[in-house]
Parts: C-alpha cells; structure tokens; sequence
C-alpha cells in the first residue's frame, strides 16, 4: 500500500506531460498566458507614480492635518521611513507645498505672528500681551528650528510688567529647550548664537539671562557667576594662549634640533579680572598767550574830601570854622555867574583836600583740567613660564655629545624671541 502510494504522484505527474506531449497546443496556451500576465504588470507598473517625499518628521497634529487636505483634495499619498516622512507623487510636490503653507501647514507645533491675525474686536490689555508673547516665543522657537543640529525647540520668555521706577524695573529672561537630531550636539558657537538670537529679540534681555538646555536635561549655556574662579571659557582661553606660544617655540627650534628632538611647556599667568580707572589731572597755567580768561572784574574807588575838618585826630583838626570874609556891599552878580562862582569855589576846595583812590582788579583763568577713563582688557598675560628639552644630537659611534655654550645661548635668545621676552 505505500509503495502504490509513493508511486500515484510520480505517475499522474509522468501521464500529465505525456498528454503535454501528444497535444502541441497546451505549451503555447500557456507561454501565452505568461506574455499576457507580464506586459499587464509593466503596464500598471508604468502607470504607477513616481511618488516623492512631501514632508519628513512631522508631529501628529501636523500630519493628521495635512493627511485631511490630501483626502480633501483626492492626492494619493503613502507613507514611507516606518511613518516617519509622507510621500505624494513627484509631479505634485510643490504644487501641493504651496497650497499646503497658503493654510498654515505644517505649523510646526508653535504658533507665531498669524496669531494676531485672529483677535477678535474689544480684547483686553492682558490677552494682548499673552497672545504677543505667545506669537513671540513661536516666531523665535522656529528660528532656532533651521539650525542644521536641531531638530525641535521652545522658546519661554518671563516679561515683567513694565514700571515707571528705574529701580524697581526688573530684566526680562529666557528658557530655551532645543532636542538634537540623533548623534548631533552643538558646539561653543551655535550655544553662544543661539544665546544671542534669544536676547537680540527681545527688548532689555541681557545674555546672561538665557538659559539653553537640551533634551536631556543638561544645560548647555554656562554662567560666568559661579562658584568657581574660573570659567570654562576662560580655562579655555589660558589653555589656547599656551599651546600658541608652545608651538611657536617649537616651530622656531625644530629646524635647528629637529623635529622630534625638541619639546616645550608653557604655563600662563593670565589676567580675568574686570578693571576700570577715572583718572582726573589739573595742571598750572603755563603759556600766558594760551590761557584762556574766564572772567574779569575791576573795583575802582575815588573819595575827595573838604578842607574842613580834615588832617590827623586831635585839637587842631576839630577847631570851628572861621567867620566868612565875604564883603557885605558887593556888586550884584546874575544867578549864572553866581553858580559858576560857586562851582570854581567847590572845586577849589575839592583839590585843595585830601584824596584817596583804590583799584582792584581780578582776573580768574580756565583750568586746564584732564579727565580720563580707561577700562583695562580682560584676558591680559601677566606672567608666562617656559620650559624647553632639546635632546642631544647623536654623532656616528653612538655617543650623544653636550651642546655647546654657544648653542645653549642661541636656543635661549630663540625661545625668548618665541615667546616675547622683554626686559622692560
């Protein structure tokens, strides 16, 4: 029983192609249906469209979106990346890119300026300002957004109310939260770029302010307040200031020792400190020709006094007058004569008393006065300490002789011209 069940398959098999063989048409029918089946497939693999990605990375309010205007409008679209990009045929990408952003879409996930496009008639102050500040923080997240590094952010501003007190008028800040686009990070630059994006756009926003952290929870931006004495910036700076002058030493000496022979260690002593300096000069009036007056003032003072009484204190000078001698028949004068008379007589009498002048005059002078201010440069080289080791040159039976005092003074003039040595 089982070898006849073995043998059925093998046999219907053997007595189906021997009818194949004795009927010549069954083989044509069949290539035919093959030819038919394949041209139908490269047809509607023709007809099928070249389908193109329309946008990438969408959130799922975005996509839900515009996933309802390509139904609306019957585009077919597919999805493609594990959902991750949607994809419409190629020949209507930018058409559907334009119709798309003329409503708003993709939005993004923050909402920007358009906002106050929608305010209804008799809102008050406080929604105003909200919905700016709203419109602000979107504008500014979908800037940070273009960074190449990014792959979304958000923007937090705290804007106290504005007072007419200076004192009591307090600095606007910023929180921003960005998420890296995997195995991304930002360098010194793009924090410090992003930093001062943030505090451009916003009116009274120091830098110092702004605070960038990432995705993780690590904060990106560094504080130059803290509790230590130096900063990472400035430990940089120190650090980029020795391996210059390393290296110029280095470079000048290789030529003479040789590359490999020689190697040297700089440690820099470097000024952070923040100083400024009111300087205020006054100096005398030198030239006469070049001073300039600023006021003048002259006291002149003239008394003339009688005959009578008149001298030194004493008996003498306090004696009556004497009885007049006028005559007492004279001719009569006219009234002017008499005023004339009596004018020569006051006069007489005038120059014959004493008389006593003074003149006082003061002169004040502009000051030359000189009023500096000088704000010292943060990051200066106070102090630089080098060490140079040259390695000895090895002569042909191995033995490495010592420089020679002559070479030692010509690597320490090099070094010192390296490095800017001077005496003064």
């Amino acid at each position: 029983m089982s070898a006849s069940a073995t043998t059925s398959p093998q046999t219907k098999s053997l007595e189906w192609m021997s009818r194949l063989r004795a009927n010549p048409k069954v083989p044509l029918i069949v290539a035919g249906a093959a030819a038919i089946a394949i041209v139908v497939a490269m047809v509607l693999w023709a007809k099928q469209p070249d389908y193109r990605t329309l946008f990438s990375n969408l959130s799922d309010q975005d996509g839900g979106a515009i996933v309802t205007q390509l139904t609306q409008m019957n585009v077919p679209y597919r999805f493609a990346d594990n959902g991750g990009a949607l994809e419409v045929p190629a020949d209507k990408v930018h058409e559907l890119r334009l119709r798309l952003a003329q409503q708003g879409l993709p939005k993004g996930g923050a909402v920007g300026f358009e906002l106050l496009d929608q305010e209804k008639f008799g809102i008050s102050q406080f929604s105003e300002q909200v919905n700016y500040q709203r419109a602000l923080e979107g504008e500014l997240a979908r800037t940070i957004e273009t960074l190449g590094p990014l792959k979304s952010a958000r923007v937090h501003l705290a804007m106290p109310k504005p007072t007419l007190f200076v004192r009591e008028q307090k600095a606007p800040s910023a929180s921003v939260t960005v998420n890296l686009q995997p195995g991304r990070a930002l360098d010194e630059g793009q924090i410090s770029a992003v930093v001062h994006l943030v505090s451009s756009a916003v009116a009274g926003l120091p830098p110092g302010n702004v605070t960038l952290v990432d995705q993780t929870g690590r904060l990106l931006t560094k504080s130059n307040t803290g509790d230590r004495d130096l900063n990472d910036a400035q430990l940089k700076y120190a650090t980029d200031v020795e391996n210059r002058i390393q290296s110029r030493i280095e470079a000048i000496l290789g030529p003479i020792v040789g590359t490999t022979n020689v190697h040297a260690q700089v440690t820099a002593q470097i000024d952070f400190s923040d100083k400024e300096q009111t300087e205020e000069q006054y100096r005398p009036n030198g030239d006469a020709a070049q001073a300039v007056m600023r006021s003048r003032q002259v006291n002149e003072n003239l008394q003339v006094g009688g005959p009578f009484p008149g001298g030194v204190p004493g008996a003498l000078s306090n004696q009556p007058a004497p009885a007049n001698t006028a005559p007492i028949n004279a001719p009569a004068q006219n009234p002017q004569n008499g005023q004339q008379a009596n004018q020569q007589q006051t006069a007489a009498a005038a120059n014959s008393g004493p008389r006593t002048s003074s003149r006082n005059e003061t002169t004040n002078y502009e000051v030359d006065r000189t009023i500096r201010h000088t704000k010292m440069n943060t990051g200066d080289v106070q102090r630089l300490s080098v060490a140079v080791v040259v390695n000895y040159k090895t002569l042909p039976d191995g033995k490495p002789p010592p420089p020679t005092a002559e070479q030692m003074k010509q690597i320490e003039n090099l070094t010192r011209e390296a490095m800017g040595y001077s005496e003064t």
